[in-house]
């Protein structure tokens, strides 16, 4: 059977099942972070064999070493901004925008979208326009052969209870596979694999905050494997450790392969 654009960028990222990407795109949100202030030396901490780095649009040049190597990741890029992520500057309502057209992006070399959804924001006009955002960015990119990773991330998920917390990731992921989404990025939850068993496309678990060890990150992932995740997406975990480059190594041993924490601790000399 051949394979449009679409399934074969797809067959990259996720072709053994399971994938490993690492996210760059904070300061969008944030502003500089710790170990990202300085973004083409950031670059230099992604090791080659991650499957992909998430980035903001206006990055893509900045970070062009690390799409040139022989062995290099895909691009995924983030094309809707939404005041959900912005803790330092303090939105009461979680609303999204469009950000960056799928034609710009994919001149500017992107592989793969990312597009975010908010829901239960508290105003069923807002969650409807969020949708809308979604639902048309994801049509667009599918019209170019774009796969899209979409992203489900909870409105004041700090102020959730465990349980409502699982309950609404539950039913955004598969709000998100059902408006198309070829692959979910999502939080780990307690009953994780009641989400990834929901979803007919790939879900992918992020790290979050940052863990204070390198085998407590270690460990998400693994969790995050064993209940169904097709994949990690780390950010502060992958790259705020002291030789990041040793880190990936490791987590992609573990998510990729199989291996066990205890083993790759040891192999990797982490803490």
């Amino acid at each position: 059977m051949n394979m449009d654009g679409r399934q074969i960028r797809l067959q990259r990222l996720i072709g053994d099942g399971r994938c490993v990407i690492i996210a760059l795109d904070h300061g969008l949100f944030d502003g500089p972070i710790r170990a990202m202030e300085n973004l083409p030396v950031t670059a230099e901490k992604i090791n080659p064999i991650v499957d992909a780095v998430l980035l903001s649009p206006g990055m893509i040049r900045h970070l062009s070493s690390v799409f040139a190597r022989p062995k290099c990741p895909l691009a995924v890029v983030r094309l809707n901004w939404n005041t959900v992520y912005c803790f330092k500057l303090g939105y009461k309502e979680a609303k999204s925008v469009y950000m960056c057209d799928p034609d710009d992006a994919l001149r500017d070399g992107m592989d793969i979208a990312l597009v975010s959804l908010t829901l239960e924001t508290g105003d069923a006009q807002r969650d409807a326009e969020n949708v809308e955002i979604f639902s048309s960015l994801t049509a667009s990119c599918h019209a170019m052969g774009i796969p899209v990773i979409g992203e489900y991330f909870p409105t004041d998920h700090q102020n959730l209870t465990p349980e409502q917390f699982h309950e609404n990731i539950l039913l955004g992921s598969r709000i998100v596979a059902e408006l198309g989404a070829d692959a979910i990025k999502t939080f780990y939850t307690h009953k994780f694999k009641a989400v990834t068993s929901s979803c007919p496309v790939p879900v992918l678990g992020l790290g979050a905050e940052k863990l204070p060890t390198q085998q407590e990150a270690l460990h998400l992932a693994a969790r995050e494997i064993e209940d169904g995740a097709g994949g990690v997406v780390f950010g502060r975990n992958a790259i705020q450790v002291s030789v990041p480059f040793t880190f990936q190594a490791a987590l992609c041993d573990v998510v990729k392969r199989g291996v066990k924490v205890e083993d790759a601790v040891e192999e990797y000399q982490l803490e």
